[in-house]
């Protein structure tokens, strides 16, 4: 009997640890504006991890969490150790959200819907992966205490990242892109859970 226990206990235990967290807002817009891009006046590159990081346009978002991955092997893992899948407009509204399956995996965000409750593209320009590359310590520790569904508001910059073997990962500057090459690399120097 004992045995048992001590198994229903550690299955309840794995269960409160492994299952996601999702913060509700209820029906409604809760990031209604497009995130803000503009060139920065001075791009100087600077070293970061043994990568150089090159500065390409200035950029804030306030946005909804649609969902949050993890990742701790390959070369991006050194810069980036989480994406986001994030929405604004009505990307943001719950119940819009309660009709779109949203799941990340290889540093892609896809989604999936039985019928449309927006028109396609306004899924695809009011959503999109975004790779975070904290600036230091602090971004990273706010970062992980993120959950789907969360409103959030950075500020930092799109950058093209290069290593001296010539790897490289660049950033969309775009919002209206799709597919590969269309998620934002961010430089995140300002973070916040609303």
């Amino acid at each position: 009997m004992k045995q048992i226990l001590i198994i229903i206990v550690f299955l309840g235990l794995g269960f409160w640890f492994f299952t996601e967290e999702e913060v509700r807002h209820g029906p409604g817009v809760v990031a209604a504006d497009d995130p803000i891009q503009t060139r920065p006046i001075s791009a100087k590159s600077f070293d970061f991890k043994g990568y150089t990081i090159k500065p390409l346009a200035s950029f804030e978002i306030k946005a909804r969490v649609l969902s949050r991955k993890d990742y701790s092997f390959g070369r991006e893992a050194e810069l980036s150790p989480l994406d986001f899948a994030l929405g604004w407009g009505n990307m943001s509204d719950e119940t819009i959200l309660d009709q779109i399956k949203i799941w990340q995996s290889g540093r892609w965000y896809r989604w999936q819907v039985k019928q449309f409750p927006i028109p396609r593209r306004e899924i695809e320009t009011h959503s999109a992966n975004m790779h975070m590359l904290p600036a230091n310590e602090r971004i990273e520790y706010l970062l992980k205490k993120v959950k789907k569904g969360d409103i959030i508001e950075l500020k930092g910059h799109l950058v093209k990242v290069e290593a001296d073997d010539g790897w490289r990962w660049k950033s969309s500057l775009t919002r209206k892109d799709t597919g590969n090459g269309a998620c934002e690399v961010i430089w995140v120097e300002d973070f916040m859970i609303l």
